[in-house]
């Protein structure tokens, strides 16, 4: 308490005294902690696994799982004593199990090895400690990972429908657009720590990453297309250029090091992975200069091949950021005239575009946002 009040809600606690039903957690305090440090990463990010095992240090009390009906009837009755409901947190946390159990024993024992559960630090006790002896008391394996997320606050604090200092999604998908938002939200909070939320940040990533970075490539590459080619792709040499490898490089890297972090988590650096590609393809109009050798007829047929290959660099990008910008991902295969079911589109770099494949002409993606953020 701060203040003799909470913190999230400002109102001051009501002493009260019962009788209750309780789990005997303390049981299976020990199996917990033998199970947390033989699998480093069942509480991840890191820190919050360490905050788990400091507060195991301590012996655990048991489990409050019932309230009296006459104070609170609508909870699920307990089987042992019509008198009592159970209650949060044991009620909640079965319903992971009782969802699958639902379908049958067999579909839950497909899915419930692999569970993972999301959540945000404030209901870590509940979900690392709790569940878990819950489990072990029923002979249930546990989960596989326990994921944890940070808050995303503003200038008032935490984000909280109490105090009214909230973000509406749909005003912002209304007003900026939904993968602008959603991209915005990945790319900015570090899984497992709080993130701030501000329209003045939100604004500057999309006119930075979205408009200026990703929206200029696709446009300036589909401008020249069109306009020296009619939309036509044209072929590549049985050689490439030394930048024309290092392109693909590029993104080749990009795409094994988004694996690695989306199976942690870390959205944020999985999307700096695609960008870094992204910016190493800007790059590489400048350097190549397609515009200015178009201008000799004998090195035409190189600004062709320049072209196909960022084409495909724009083709890689779309694959790669189809889980976080999908309304724009479906543009960019419209666009380049591509079929998400079509093997090509998955094909490996400079196999995708058969001879006399046309693609569109430039579209803006995200328009650059010149309004003050707060108007």
């Amino acid at each position: 308490m701060v203040g003799g009040k909470c913190p999230d809600h400002q109102t001051e606690p009501e002493y009260i005294s019962e009788k209750n039903y309780f789990f005997r957690m303390s049981k299976y305090q020990q199996s917990l902690i033998d199970h947390i440090q033989s699998h480093p990463d069942f509480i991840r990010p890191e820190r919050y696994r360490t905050e788990v095992l400091a507060f195991l240090r301590e012996p655990l009390e048991d489990l409050c799982i019932s309230r009296p009906k006459s104070r609170l009837q609508w909870g699920i009755p307990l089987p042992f004593d019509a008198d009592y409901v159970t209650y949060v947190w044991f009620d909640a946390l079965i319903n992971y199990l009782s969802a699958l159990e639902l379908h049958g024993s067999e579909f839950r024992e497909n899915f419930w090895p692999k569970a993972n559960h999301l959540i945000a630090k404030d209901i870590l006790k509940p979900h690392a400690i709790y569940w878990p002896t819950m489990l072990m008391a029923a002979g249930l394996p546990l989960y596989e990972h326990l994921n944890v997320h940070g808050y995303w606050v503003m200038d008032s604090g935490k984000m909280s429908k109490s105090l009214g200092n909230v973000v509406r999604p749909l005003e912002m998908k209304d007003k900026f657009g939904m993968d602008a938002f959603r991209y915005f939200l990945l790319r900015e909070m570090a899984f497992g720590q709080d993130a701030k939320f501000s329209l003045e940040a939100l604004v500057t990533r999309i006119n930075a990453d979205l408009a200026n970075n990703l929206g200029n490539l696709v446009s300036r590459v589909l401008a020249m297309q069109q306009k020296y080619f009619d939309g036509v792709v044209q072929p590549l040499g049985p050689t490439w250029a030394p930048e024309d490898e290092e392109l693909r490089n590029k993104f080749v890297s990009a795409e094994k090091e988004l694996a690695r972090h989306m199976a942690e988590l870390q959205f944020h650096r999985a999307l700096e992975s695609v960008w870094g590609a992204i910016d190493h393809a800007n790059r590489y109009v400048v350097h190549t200069s397609p515009f200015t050798l178009f201008k000799d007829a004998d090195k035409r047929p190189r600004v062709g091949e320049v072209l196909h290959h960022l084409l495909e660099a724009i083709r890689t990008a779309s694959r790669l950021l189809a889980p976080f910008l999908p309304d724009t991902v479906k543009e960019l295969r419209s666009l380049l005239a591509l079929n998400e079911a079509d093997a090509a589109y998955r094909a490996p770099w400079g196999r995708c575009f058969a001879p006399g494949h046309k693609v569109d002409g430039p579209k803006v993606l995200f328009p650059r946002i010149e309004a003050p953020a707060n108007e």
